[in-house]
């Protein structure tokens, strides 16, 4: 069994999450309430909606041929790459409220109505339609999410002073267009 799809997907979302507004929800809640019930109550998040992405893109495999779901999946991250250049400069401002005395529900709750139709979760679905393997990709967006997740409770904001979020935004996004180039390739020359 090849691990091509635990690699691409700890990769992947961990490049498209860094400074990402999810991670920059991390840090501003870890500012404001205890580290660990900040990275509890999000990996929480993450579980539930990584396990509903990975349910979605592996029903797609079964309900339309598989060259159509590869040709979407590539769609997906290409439009995600460009829509994530174009649009790098709006993610640096988000604004959390207090709303909530219990910092995992907190966490819980906004990471998920953050993540729901996020890019990441379309890319989640995009990896589990691609390579057919969704343990190995739940596996890996939760490894991603637990790293990146770590790093915004801990250092991510010291970061930001020495890397532009804009240059980290515009990797991101080139990553995600080569990806799907290379999913396109494969799919229209029939290779895994």
């Amino acid at each position: 069994m090849s691990l091509t799809p635990l690699v691409a997907s700890i990769v992947l979302v961990a490049v498209a999450e860094l400074f990402d507004k999810t991670q920059i929800a991390v840090i501003t809640l870890a500012s404001r309430f205890k580290a660990l019930s900040v990275f509890s109550g999000a990996m929480l998040a993450f579980s539930m909606t990584t396990g509903i992405a990975v349910a979605i893109g592996d029903a797609l495999t079964v309900v339309l041929p598989t060259f159509w779901v590869r040709i979407m999946a590539a769609a997906i991250f290409v439009i995600f790459g460009f829509y994530t250049i174009i649009t790098r400069k709006g993610e640096a401002q988000v604004k959390t409220k207090k709303e909530s005395r219990n910092a995992v529900f907190s966490s819980l709750s906004l990471i998920i109505l953050m993540e729901l139709g996020d890019k990441t979760q379309f890319a989640v679905i995009a990896l589990s339609a691609e390579y057919r393997f969704p343990l190995l990709v739940y596996l890996g967006v939760m490894i991603a999410f637990a790293l990146i997740t770590g790093l915004g409770v801990t250092v991510g904001a010291a970061l930001t002073r020495f890397v532009p979020l804009k240059h980290i935004q515009l990797a991101s996004g080139i990553i995600f267009i080569l990806l799907g180039t290379v999913f396109f390739i494969n799919a229209t020359l029939g290779l895994v």
